[in-house]
């Protein structure tokens, strides 16, 4: 099956007479085999007639509301991709070719009403809160989208094993937007005209939505923040804090002046780091696979890899950047004797750590901890020191060659393999 499309419905008999000859019409043409899914909250009117009559399926809910209606419904779903729209008419059927012929450029195509090209055709009121849930959500969660509320969107189920969909409401809308993004899944928006229902009225009641998606911000900005997002520190680069931004910013610029720019690079723990777009012919490597995902649309190499068992051979590597990831692990010997064993003799290893012995990094971690409760400090389960740094270095093979530190207390060491263990 390629194609599933599912419209939940409550007493939209009406608009499925007319809308479906038109969708049918749109899908044939796309020469494609589908199937039509109807998630029916408990119309009252004839719609089990109308849906026999074009062959499509439909099951009543156990339970109401918009979001448990396309969480049964998505499990239901057979095809590759499934495109979601309402039965009203305000989605333009005519809309799904365009949907479809952008599958291949994301995992999630959203209909948007607020790019250029789009636009709402809506009451005052509904328009305007619609347009400020927008800007404020996608702001304040650091999206580079303008409309996570709509609903007509195509989907490739695949998404759908990763994303533990939690909503029983229209919320369901921007929880689906803001869990794929943070796992790494490209998101896509092309434009397209909301237009006036056809007949009935609408169950969506805006104030009462604006509510509680309110109240579901909050939940929502605490996996953005969180270290598990996949573009965490790619955000932290640009973010609107200015002492994380700079931080960012200096490991980025310490890490340049101490490389010799070789052809034959490894980046361990590269997450969403800059460092990484710095060095086109450098290696990835990262143990999050929803972060390798995130950056798949550079031209270096990405590895799923553990730094304790690196998949690559022995001595190949003129430089190696371990940024930020060995206070993220055991202390184990394995480590840095992995280090050694990939990289070649008088290569360079640039690694960075917090040294906790400085009494400025304890104090900034403690803030930290409390500004970005779901940050990078909670994570660091093995504390350095410069001593111990140099003491790990000089034990497995390598020279220090130089040393700086972000604000005095994240150090960054540069130095240099002189024997093989």
């Amino acid at each position: 099956m390629e194609l599933s499309i599912v419209i939940p419905t409550f007493n939209e008999a009406e608009n499925l007479k007319i809308l479906f000859p038109r969708l049918q019409a749109v899908l044939d043409r796309l020469g494609v085999e589908y199937e039509i899914i109807i998630a029916d909250a408990g119309s009252k009117d004839n719609i089990f007639e109308i849906v026999r009559q074009y062959g499509a399926s439909i099951f009543v809910q156990e339970k109401k509301g918009f979001g448990l209606a396309l969480r049964e419904a998505f499990k239901r779903c057979r095809g590759d991709y499934i495109i979601t729209l309402d039965a009203d008419f305000s989605h333009e059927p005519f809309v799904i070719k365009q949907l479809y012929q952008f599958r291949h450029t994301a995992e999630i195509i959203i209909a948007s009403r607020y790019i250029r090209g789009g636009f709402a055709n809506a009451p005052f009121l509904r328009n305007f809160l619609s347009h400020i849930l927008n800007l404020v959500f996608c702001f304040i969660l650091d999206l580079p989208l303008k409309d996570i509320s709509s609903g007509f969107r195509l989907y490739h189920r695949k998404i759908f094993e990763d994303l533990n969909l939690e909503s029983v409401s229209f919320e369901i809308q921007q929880e689906i937007v803001v869990k794929a993004y943070s796992l790494g899944y490209f998101i896509n928006e092309i434009p397209f005209h909301y237009l006036p229902r056809i007949s009935g009225h609408s169950h969506l009641k805006p104030l009462k939505c604006a509510l509680r998606y309110a109240i579901y911000l909050l939940k929502m900005y605490k996996i953005r923040k969180s270290i598990l997002s996949a573009d965490y520190d790619e955000r932290a680069f640009y973010s609107y804090i200015p002492l994380q931004r700079y931080w960012q910013r200096k490991r980025y610029r310490i890490v340049l002046d101490f490389s010799q720019r070789s052809e034959r690079i490894l980046d361990i723990g590269c997450g969403s780091n800059k460092i990484l777009e710095a060095f086109p012919q450098a290696v990835g490597a990262d143990i999050a696979f929803h972060k390798l995902r995130y950056r798949r649309h550079l031209i270096n190499p990405l590895v799923n890899a553990d730094i304790f068992n690196l998949p690559f051979k022995d001595h190949v590597f003129d430089e190696i950047f371990c940024q930020e990831v060995i206070e993220h692990i055991e202390k184990k010997d394995n480590v840095f004797k992995e280090l050694n064993r990939v990289l070649k003799k008088d290569g360079l290893l640039i690694l960075g750590t917090p040294d906790y012995d400085k009494l400025l990094w304890r104090i900034i971690e403690f803030f930290y901890k409390r500004i970005i409760p779901a940050g990078y400090a909670d994570e660091h389960i093995s504390h350095y020191t410069f001593k111990s740094i140099k003491e790990k270095l000089q034990k497995y093979g390598f020279v220090l060659l130089d040393y700086r530190y972000v604000l005095g207390a994240d150090l960054i060491v540069k130095a240099q393999k002189k024997q093989d263990l």
